[in-house]
């Protein structure tokens, strides 16, 4: 990787040449905790706890967008956390743009749909089942990432467009952030939404929100079944948790929302229209009051960091455990985090970390930048199956190892930390230090004071991951 990796993180470690001690800043040891595995990579950011509250029970996504001038400088940082099924596995995949022929069709995880002229190259975070992502960016500098709603609209099981699936269609088909809200409701009144979001045979279905950001603003997007409200974010900060959120404030929305919404008794048709008021379900599921707690602890993280807000910031957001945002429990965990720089100035490149690894806080996060000639990870792919019972009808009738290498060895290693957990914590202090590398490399480049070639970049991402099997060897 050149200039932007010291040579020292390229080759394998022994255990016993590991650093008996972390690097200090904002991925530091904690005084008091650095012989146990409870919170091995504690974050810069004080623990949030609600109040008179217990830590919230663990339940599906959160994301995050911050803009000036909460930000530490001119960008707008996006970062998410996708929770899923404890054992599903996150891969990462990259899409070259591409040229389609009138009439071609594209199969999403249900549902065939007519296919665009053009696509933008992506870099996706997916469920390895499905077609579609929980989290992306394209190389327009757009970012999207979804979360699961219940609401007064009733979810139907039959098959439809996922929530997920209008993630990668906003970010194959959107040039900015506006343009990919616009595919996500044009779609979603066209097709709908539903169909299982879990590999199992009982269903799981819910509707989605979501969070579309570029290099100047971002928008938040709320549905229940084919409605919808979007909310414009210009500055400052927004997160979204598994609830809706959106009130009065309505940027955009659906022709006959507020129709729906009288017809249906649950809005007079006079005063104020509060989608979230009006759509929100009166007796909350446990997931979705939950989310509440989080919700509310991530908006605390973004204020007292506003101004200051960096990728570094919403990496250690994503690892905070005692609010619920990096969830790892008995039946959910998070499957895959993503943040990602959107600098204001266009000369700059926009950079993508994924971890591709369940937990944040004992994961690494990776860099992407998009350029010509993106050198695959295979690394970070999962295997393909003829018969695949996600694919087959009826679906889900049997299980498949979907596991890519990076995965099993990390897998393997949170084991062997456990088994022993002073080697663990050398472990995870040398992963921090390749993490720390990887961001210092990217805070160069956003600065111009270096200046790596094309080729560089192109394996950046690939050579990241390769870097940390080895620390697995």
């Amino acid at each position: 990787m050149g200039s932007l990796m010291p040579p020292q993180l390229q080759a394998p470690l022994h255990p016993s040449r590991l650093p008996r001690s972390g690097p200090k800043g904002t991925l530091g040891t904690h005084p008091g905790r650095d012989r146990g595995l409870t919170s091995p990579w504690v974050p810069a950011l004080p623990q949030v706890r609600m109040a008179g509250r217990a830590p919230p029970v663990p339940s599906s996504c959160d994301c995050f967008v911050a803009l000036p001038p909460h930000t530490a400088f001119p960008a707008v940082i996006f970062g998410k956390n996708a929770d899923r099924p404890r054992d599903e596995v996150q891969e990462i995949v990259y899409v070259p743009a591409a040229t389609h022929r009138p009439g071609d069709k594209v199969q999403c995880t249900y549902l065939q749909i007519e296919q665009v002229e053009r696509t933008h190259a992506v870099v996706l975070s997916r469920p390895a089942w499905l077609w579609g992502a929980e989290m992306g960016a394209n190389d327009r500098g757009v970012c999207v990432g979804n979360e699961g709603v219940w609401t007064r609209e009733p979810v139907g099981q039959e098959e439809a467009l996922l929530g997920m699936d209008l993630v990668r269609l906003a970010l194959e088909r959107g040039g900015s952030a506006r343009e990919a809200l616009e595919v996500i409701t044009a779609l979603l009144e066209r097709h709908g939404q539903g169909g299982s979001c879990k590999e199992e045979p009982v269903p799981f279905v819910y509707h989605n929100t979501f969070l579309l950001a570029d290099r100047s603003e971002a928008w938040v997007l709320e549905t229940a079944g084919r409605y919808w409200a979007a909310q414009r974010i210009r500055e400052g900060s927004r997160n979204i948790s598994n609830q809706l959120s959106i009130g009065s404030d309505i940027t955009a929305e659906h022709a006959g929302l507020r129709e729906r919404a009288r017809s249906r008794g649950w809005w007079s048709g006079r005063g104020e229209f509060s989608f979230a008021r009006v759509f929100s379900l009166e007796k909350q599921p446990p997931r979705m009051e939950a989310a509440k707690a989080r919700f509310q602890a991530g908006k605390e993280l973004l204020r007292r960091h506003r101004g200051d807000i960096t990728a570094e910031t919403l990496m250690s957001i994503l690892r905070d455990k005692e609010s619920g945002i990096c969830v790892d429990s008995e039946g959910f965990r998070t499957a895959g985090s993503m943040v990602s720089v959107l600098p204001r100035d266009p000369a700059l490149p926009c950079v993508h970390f994924f971890t591709a690894t369940p937990d944040p806080s004992r994961s690494v996060f990776k860099p992407f930048v998009f350029v010509a000639g993106i050198k695959p990870a295979p690394q970070v792919r999962s295997p393909s199956f003829p018969q695949d019972p996600a694919k087959q009808i009826p679906r889900f009738r049997s299980s498949v190892d979907r596991r890519h290498e990076l995965y099993r060895r990390h897998q393997a290693a949170l084991e062997l930390m456990e088994r022993d957990p002073e080697w663990g914590q050398k472990l995870l202090q040398t992963l921090q230090e390749l993490e720390k590398q990887g961001l210092q490399g990217m805070r160069e480049l956003l600065q111009g004071t270096v200046t790596p070639c094309p080729e560089e970049l192109a394996d950046l991402f690939f050579d990241c991951v390769e870097a940390e099997m080895k620390f697995y060897t």
